[in-house]
């Protein structure tokens, strides 16, 4: 069940444009996904600050953390052309399936919703594993690990389409994950939100030029699943 956000965390606001820390459940803005949602940033957004605010990329709704919205329709369009040309730097961290150590490119195309395929590449990096002793289906026990990702292109569902194509989906992801897993943590911990998170996203600001730098904190709920993983908080 999703409990409706009063206020939304405000993580960076100028004249220009606004970026919040987005909860988990959210659409960014109405969808054909939903179209009887009520948990919606746009809105929350808009009524919070008493303006009108146009969302220049999107988050998943299961997916946490950086959202940014340009609040005039020029910044809507300058920022755009910046997420367009491969210019905004973004960070996000998930817990996936299995060990998985090292750094690289993941270079796979994806199918959009219109059946175009398109170039996309990833690149990861190993924080932490852990593995712990709950036995699913022919494994004794359960691994994990904690990736850092670093998305160049954003087409939709990149990251877990991208993880999930070399068989390290991001737990609690549906339906590009690992339904034993998934079922697991709904058992075990009555959870099923996503362990993904947008953390940090970097780029120049449009107007002055001066690097812009925004970074938001993990959801009370993501903090506790990285301890019961005994996995650490990436800092």
């Amino acid at each position: 069940m999703i409990h409706l956000i009063v206020n939304l965390e405000i993580l960076y606001q100028d004249e220009y444009m606004v970026a919040v820390n987005k909860p988990y459940g959210y659409l960014t803005h109405k969808s054909n996904i939903d179209p009887y949602a009520k948990e919606i940033v746009l809105q929350t957004l808009r009524d919070q600050i008493q303006r009108y605010v146009y969302p220049i990329h999107r988050l998943d709704r299961k997916t946490t953390g950086v959202l940014l919205f340009g609040l005039d329709p020029n910044t809507h369009r300058k920022i755009g052309r910046l997420f367009q040309e491969n210019q905004i730097q973004k960070t996000y961290y998930a817990v996936v399936r299995g060990y998985l150590f090292g750094e690289a490119w993941i270079d796979y195309p994806l199918v959009n919703e219109h059946g175009k395929s398109q170039e996309a590449s990833t690149y990861y990096q190993h924080v932490a594993s852990s593995e712990l002793p709950w036995p699913l289906g022919k494994h004794s026990t359960s691994r994990y690990s904690l990736m850092k990702l670093s998305p160049k292109t954003g087409r939709m569902h990149q990251l877990r389409r991208h993880l999930s194509h070399i068989f390290h989906p991001i737990i609690g992801d549906r339906p590009h994950g690992c339904s034993k897993q998934n079922r697991l943590f709904k058992q075990k911990f009555e959870y099923t939100e996503m362990l993904l998170h947008a953390q940090k996203m970097a780029f120049t600001h449009p107007y002055n030029d001066k690097p812009i730098c925004i970074e938001a904190g993990f959801h009370p709920n993501y903090i506790q699943m990285l301890k019961r993983l005994r996995l650490p908080l990436p800092t």
